[in-house]
């Protein structure tokens, strides 16, 4: 959440250096926007499933040397 949260104020900052300096992005508006949506959902994502798999293989590994017999 703190990354997200940091890169949307990098975003907001970067914004607004672009704005001041009168920078026009090559990409119309909205088509930039659904590309940024999509980078956070996907990083999002990718974050959810490696920690998903982390704690996968932890349980794993703990439940090998916690058996008995």
């Amino acid at each position: 959440m703190t990354a997200g949260l940091l890169s949307l104020g990098a975003g907001v900052v970067i914004g607004l250096l672009y704005a001041l300096l009168k920078v026009r992005s090559p990409a119309p508006p909205a088509i930039a926007l659904v590309g940024l949506l999509g980078m956070l959902i996907g990083g999002w994502l990718t974050s959810a499933a490696l920690e998903a798999y982390a704690a996968h293989d932890v349980t794993q590994a703990t439940s090998l040397y916690t058996r008995t017999g």
